[in-house]
């Protein structure tokens, strides 16, 4: 008998108590998520804004020397002669402002390869081509094609394949750049098909910030 008044007296969670509980649970659960949301929306910024540095810097080059950094012939196409340093390294070199992040740029869990050179057509164009691996020989995953697709709103105003930004699933010709870095690279030649937008087979974001595409 005793016993059984015992079990009566304990009590346990309400149902309003055991609702305030799931509530509060849900709020740290959508808190964490959001700051998850907003960390990765500062990467994908900070990618951003690092590669318009990059094509800032380039052309803070041209008003400062007259020339492309890595256009020894000064003939306006970067990387088509032979030349001991990189777009990067003589950007680097000038040493004009803030350089933006060095190859590798890495962010978060990510790591991006930035070069620059042409895409070697009969008629070269000048191109920053950016890679998930240093020989460019490795595909986007999700988690980059998120980077990709941002980059690529901001320069041409959407996704997909027109505009001055599109992706390569082929692997770019890339040669060291004599300083033995080899971190840094000159494009020589980048193929870039009609209609290939940026998904997981891509290996390399390519960016014709010269002449258009």
């Amino acid at each position: 008998m005793k016993a059984f008044q015992k079990m009566r007296e304990e009590k346990g969670f309400t149902l309003i108590e055991l609702a305030i509980v799931l509530v509060i649970i849900g709020i740290i659960i959508g808190a964490v998520l959001k700051g998850q949301d907003l960390i990765e929306s500062a990467r994908i910024k900070r990618f951003d804004n690092t590669l318009r540095e990059w094509e800032t810097s380039v052309w803070t080059y041209v008003d400062r020397k007259g020339i492309f950094p890595d256009d020894s012939d000064a003939n306006g196409i970067i990387g088509d002669v032979a030349t001991s340093l990189s777009a990067g390294e003589y950007i680097e070199a000038a040493n004009f402002i803030n350089n933006p992040d060095d190859n590798p740029l890495t962010i978060g869990s990510l790591q991006w390869w930035v070069y620059f050179g042409n895409d070697g057509t009969g008629t070269p164009k000048n191109v920053m081509v950016v890679c998930a691996a240093v020989d460019c020989n490795t595909t986007f995953d999700d988690t980059y094609v998120k980077y990709v697709e941002s980059f690529d709103t901001i320069i041409d105003g959407t996704v997909g394949s027109d505009g001055n930004v599109t992706c390569n699933d082929g692997q770019p010709t890339l040669v060291v750049s004599s300083s033995a870095d080899t971190n840094e690279r000159h494009v020589t030649a980048v193929v870039t098909p009609a209609g290939q937008t940026c998904a997981t087979s891509s290996r390399a974001i390519v960016y014709f910030f010269d002449r258009g595409n």
